[in-house]
C-alpha cells in the first residue's frame, strides 16, 4: 500500500474546492461557488483589512475616541483647564468664607483665633527693623501723627462718603471699658432690665441665638467691615437674616448667661475681624 505524500503548501493553496448549497428536501442545488485555499486567504485578509480601516476611521473622525482610556483632545484639555480654574476660584471663595465664619465665631466667643493683633504688630515691627534705612526727624514726626489718627480713618472715611453715624446701642452708665490685655473686647453699659437695645447702624443680622455664657447674643454686620455684638439680652426682637436700620430696637437688655454680674449690655465692635474700642466710635449716653 502506497503511503500518501503531502503536497507542498503552495500547491495546496491552489487546490480547487466547490462550495455547494442544496435544498435538504429535494437535494436541488441552490448555489455553488468554486474556491481555492488562496481565495480563502485573500478573502479573510481583505475582510480583516476592511475591519481595521473602518475602526481607525471611526476613532479618528467620530466622538468614539473620547471613550478610549488615555486619549485627550484639544476640547477636552480646554474643558479640563477651565474646570481647574473654576475649582481654584471656588476653593478661594470657600477659604474666604471659612475665614469670615471663624471671625464671626471669635466675635461670639470673645476670642481671636488667627493672627492676634499683638503677634501681627510684632511681625510688622521685625519686618520694618530688617530694612536698613535712615529717616529724617520730619518723617518720624509725620509718621507719629498718622499713627495717632489712623484709628479714626475708618469712621472718617465713612462719614465723608455716606454721612455715616453710629447710634448709641443703649442708654446707661459705662461700668466696664474695653481692655485688650484681659481680653475684655467690649464695653459694659448698666441699664434696667428690658431696656431697648438699638442697632448702631444699618446692617444684616448674622447671628441671633441663645448661648450658655452670654445669654441672648445678636451679631449684626454693617458696611466698611464693621460688626457689632450685643450680649446678655433678655430677649431678641429680630432673627438671623433680618435687615435692620440705624436706631431700630433689636432686643431687650437683660442679665442672662453664666458670666453676667448684673443687668447690663455687653457691647462689642469689630472691624475686619479685630476688636476695636467701642468708645472711639460711639458716644454712650
Amino acid at each position: 500500500m502506497k503511503e500518501k505524500t503531502k503536497k507542498p503548501f503552495g500547491e495546496r493553496l491552489l487546490n480547487k474546492y466547490r462550495l455547494v448549497i442544496l435544498n435538504e428536501a429535494t437535494y436541488e442545488e441552490r448555489f455553488s461557488y468554486k474556491l481555492s485555499g488562496l481565495n480563502v486567504f485573500f478573502l479573510a485578509s481583505l475582510t480583516a483589512l476592511i475591519i481595521v480601516v473602518t475602526t481607525l476611521c471611526l476613532i479618528a473622525f467620530t466622538s468614539i475616541k473620547e471613550y478610549i482610556p488615555g486619549y485627550d483632545s484639544t476640547e477636552l484639555r480646554s474643558k479640563a483647564i477651565n474646570n481647574i480654574e473654576v475649582l481654584d476660584s471656588l476653593t478661594f471663595v470657600i477659604e474666604k468664607n471659612q475665614e469670615y465664619i471663624n471671625s464671626i465665631g471669635s466675635v461670639i466667643t470673645g476670642e481671636i483665633t488667627k493672627g492676634e493683633i499683638q503677634e501681627e504688630g510684632e511681625r510688622l515691627r521685625l519686618e520694618s527693623a530688617s530694612l536698613e534705612f535712615q529717616t529724617k526727624k520730619e518723617d518720624s514726626l509725620l509718621r507719629s501723627i498718622v499713627e495717632k489718627e489712623d484709628r479714626f480713618n475708618a469712621l472718617k472715611s465713612a462719614t465723608q462718603k455716606v454721612d455715616f453715624v453710629l447710634f448709641s446701642p443703649i442708654s446707661g452708665e459705662v461700668t466696664s471699658r474695653f481692655d485688650y490685655s484681659i481680653k475684655h473686647f467690649g464695653t459694659d453699659i448698666a441699664a434696667p432690665l428690658k431696656s431697648p437695645v438699638k442697632s448702631i447702624a444699618n446692617g444684616s443680622v448674622v447671628f441671633a441665638e441663645w448661648t450658655l455664657q452670654t445669654g441672648f447674643v445678636l451679631v449684626i454686620e454693617h458696611s466698611f467691615g464693621l460688626i457689632s455684638v450685643y450680649k446678655h439680652n433678655e430677649s431678641a426682637l429680630v432673627s438671623q437674616g433680618d435687615l435692620v436700620e440705624s436706631g431700630q430696637v433689636i432686643a431687650l437688655s437683660g442679665n442672662t448667661g453664666e458670666i453676667t454680674t448684673g443687668p447690663h449690655l455687653h457691647f462689642e465692635l469689630w472691624r475686619e475681624g479685630n476688636p476695636v474700642n467701642p468708645e472711639e466710635y460711639v458716644v454712650f449716653e
